[in-house]
Order: structure tokens, then sequence, then C-alpha cells
């Protein structure tokens, strides 16, 4: 199918203003944030557009983009069906690599730019997943201050364009994280206030009093799209759509409604505008995200490599929602949520066999997920003696999975940013407690408490040992009986 002529939205795209300039045009962002942007122009005549950037990677993506005039399509998939949209509202799109980073830096300091946002993963921030801190010795960022004019890093880029903006007396813009981490505009502040601090102390100061962090929840299923995927899309489109993404009809955004330079009216389509976000992330990592990675690491060894096949199986379906309910439900500060029935709308969204979503997919980037989605959680239960046996199998189960190897003896391609510094634990230990106690050392990801937390160390250790004995299947049905 060759045609690649998208319909135009219902909207006169001429009238859209670049106003936002985001940066990691990846597929959970064409399905969220983007959608949101689409419904007010259409709904309720919005001229709030985006330039879309990619700084490493994904080349191609933007090149597809401009050939279809910045159209893409968006299919939500049920198994009753799938229903499409065309989305309108990227005015630009640009790649630092392809277009040169001055082309980028340009966009972001035009002075009608208010929002700058984020979805370029956790690992993207350079930071510490244990500490929230900005890592100095990491490559991207020792790189980007020798050379501050002439940035790579996400980091580098915004306070690059930040200081060419208090250059210029413009004002500055709201930096907006969409990245699954709890307090991630603290976060994504932290870090770039402490990079600016390394280049400049004036401007740190000047980006302290004149950007703003809101933080964000965000939440959406979106699978890697595959070509089955898209196959599947131009069918029902007619249209050879390339950038065109798929995810489930559920679609959340909780933001803390903190800008410097105004926002578009998000609540029009849906999204909730609150003064704290936090409790609303807690939830949705822990409970969501970390029953997620739960499935992800323990169905993978399974043998189950899709979230819906693993809910197919009762012991994994009711370890899961234990594990919310039991595990992580407790450690929420959420008010005026029933989370019995958040979590079974959790449970059915996992159902949907349409999503085909990958456990591997899932389990990738474990260094940078376990702090918030288990660890947390443990440290609560370590602190008010209460029962973690789920969140300890689950992370055991990422220990087995990063022996990269299942337990058919196929190897398991481990995709993580600390890769080389697991596989040398790996490694260097045996089977068993040894494996653990080598695993435990890495403080990135346990910091320096938990390694040290006898009970701490004691649980794992059983889960892990468990998962050695009696495979993944068979562990699972145990904790299952034990509920």
């Amino acid at each position: 199918m060759e045609n690649r002529t998208l319909p135009s939205p219902q909207y006169d795209r001429s009238t859209l203003v670049t106003r936002c300039v985001h940066l990691g045009f990846g597929a959970f962002h064409r399905a969220h944030q983007a959608v949101y942007a689409d419904i007010l122009a259409t709904d309720h005549h919005s001229d709030w557009g985006y330039c879309e950037v990619n700084l490493i990677g994904g080349e191609q993506q933007i090149a597809d983009l401009n050939q279809q005039a910045r159209l893409y399509t968006v299919a939500e998939m049920s198994a009753e069906g799938w229903t499409t949209r065309v989305v309108g509202v990227v005015n630009q799109a640009l790649h630092a690599q392809v277009d040169g980073l001055e082309a980028v830096l340009d966009v972001m300091c035009q002075p009608q730019i208010a929002i700058v946002s984020l979805t370029i993963t956790e690992k993207g921030y350079c930071h510490s997943p244990a500490t929230g801190q900005l890592m100095f010795e990491h490559p991207l960022i020792a790189a980007d201050l020798k050379r501050p004019q002439q940035p790579v890093s996400a980091v580098g880029v915004i306070v690059a364009a930040l200081a060419r903006r208090k250059a210029a007396g413009l004002r500055g813009f709201s930096v907006m994280s969409c990245d699954n981490m709890p307090e991630n505009g603290h976060v994504t502040r932290n870090v770039v206030l402490a990079y600016a601090r390394a280049i400049d102390p004036t401007l740190a100061s000047w980006i302290e009093s004149e950007v703003t962090f809101p933080s964000t929840m965000v939440d959406r299923i979106v699978p890697a799209v595959t070509p089955e995927t898209l196959q599947r899309i131009a069918e029902q489109t007619g249209v050879n759509d390339p950038v065109a993404v798929a995810c489930e009809p559920f679609r959340q955004w909780v933001i803390e409604d903190d800008f410097v330079a105004g926002r578009p009216e998000w609540e029009k389509a849906g999204a909730e505008l609150v003064h704290d976000v936090l409790p609303f992330e807690e939830m949705k990592l822990r409970m969501l995200n970390g029953s997620h990675s739960f499935l992800a690491y323990l169905g993978y060894l399974a043998g189950y490599p899709l979230i819906n096949v693993c809910m197919e199986d009762v012991n994994f379906r009711a370890t899961a929602r234990a594990l919310m309910l039991n595990e992580q439900a407790p450690t929420l500060k959420v008010k005026g949520v029933d989370l019995a029935r958040y979590a079974d709308s959790l449970i059915a969204r996992y159902e949907n066999t349409a999503l085909a979503h990958r456990t591997w997919q899932i389990a990738m980037d474990g260094s940078q997920k376990l702090p918030q989605r288990m660890l947390d959680s443990i440290r609560w239960h370590l602190a008010n003696g209460s029962g973690w046996s789920l969140l300890a199998l689950g992370v055991a189960g990422w220990m087995r999975y990063v022996h990269g190897v299942d337990e058919q003896g196929e190897a398991i391609e481990i995709s993580d940013p600390l890769k080389a510094e697991i596989a040398a634990k790996v490694a260097q230990s045996e089977q068993g407690e040894a494996r653990v106690t080598a695993l435990l050392a890495l403080s990135a990801i346990f910091g320096h408490d938990l390694p040290q937390n006898p009970a701490f160390v004691k649980g794992v250790t059983e889960a892990y040992l468990a998962l050695l004995d009696q495979g993944a299947r068979a562990a699972v049905r145990k904790y299952a009986a034990m509920l």
C-alpha cells in the first residue's frame, strides 16, 4: 500500500502557533500528550501547536513525519475493534543531528515558546534513580560540560536554550516532564539546575526564578509499534503511515498547574490540573507500573510473551492484583480514590488482547524503574513492619531476568543503561546468594540502605532461591496459594 496522503484534521492547521517544543517524539508522546492537543484543536479551537524534536536516534521518524505534512495516525485498540484519528497539531519537526542543533535552539528561543515538554524515558535525565541527582560522570553530561554551546543531552539542550533566552532578554518557559518518575518535575528541576550551576551560577539563579518544572502523571498503555500494527492501521485507513501508533482506549493525565507563560486548557480534553501530583504519580507508578514490571520479569521467565497472556494464568492474575492492593496500596497517600476499583480497572486493561504488550518491552531499563516501582514501597514496609513478599518476588524476578538466560536456556536480550555493570556483577558471582549480594552492590539502583538491611536481603534472597529452585510459574503459583 503506497498511499501516504493522510486526511487533514477538521480544524485549520494554519491557525496553529508553535508554543510547545517537545523533546522525544516517541510512541507514547504521539499517543498521549499530542492527542490531548489535537482534541483541544478539534473541539475547542485551540491554537497551541508543537515543534517535535528528536535529539538522539529516531531520525527516520522525523523524516517520515515531515514527508507526510507532519500528520500521523493514532489507533485505539480494543477487542471490539480499532478506531483511528489523524493528529495534526505538529507545526514543525526537527532532528538535532540532521537539521542541526542551531535549528532546535532557534525554535526554543522563539518568544512565544511557553512549554518545553519531555518524554525521553527515565535514563534520558542522566540521573541516579536511587538519589535523583545528576550524574556528572554520565558520558553525555561530561561531554556537554566541556562544550556547553554544543550539547547533546536533553538537560544540556534545555540549559543552552535558557541561556540564550536570558541573554536575549526573553522570559523563561516551563519545563514539563511526562516520563514515569515520582516527582518528575522535581527530578527535572534538580538535574537542570545542577548542570546550570556547573556552567554559570548566575544562569542557575535566573532559571530558579524564571522557569517552572511542573510534575505530571501520564497513563496510557502504548505497546511498541510492530510491522503488524502498521499493516493493521493501513488496512483500516487505506494509508501507509510509518509514524502511526496504536494504544489502548484509556488515557489519563494529571498535571501540576504551575506554568510561567501560559498553558493549553488541557482540562477541556479530560486532563486533571492539581496542586500536588505526587500522590497520583505514586499510585500509578506503584500499582500500575509496579505490577507491570512484576508481570514482565516473571512472565517472561515463565514463557509468557505478552501481558494479556500472563492474565490467562490465574496465579499471575491473582498475584498481580494482590501486589497492587496488599503491598502497594498501603504505601500510598492519594485521597478520594477507590483503590480496589482502580486495581480491577488495571487488570481489565491488562486483559486487552488487542494490545499485545510484550513483557520484554516492559522489562527494558529495569535499573531505572525498580527504585520507584518497587524499592520505595519496600522501604515503606520495612519502616512499618508490614509484609512485602510479592515485592520481594518482583525484585528477585529482575535479578533472575538479568542473568541473561531464560529457564529454557535461551539468551535474553537485556536492554538497560547499566547493562555493562549488571553483566559484570552476574559474571563475577555464582547463582544463588552470591548473585543476590553482587547485584545488591549496584548502589545506583539499591542505594546504600537496602543492602545493609538484613530483612531486605533475606526477603529478596529467599524469593530468588525459590525462582531458581522452582521456576517462575511454580514460584508464582506457590505465592498465589498463600494469598
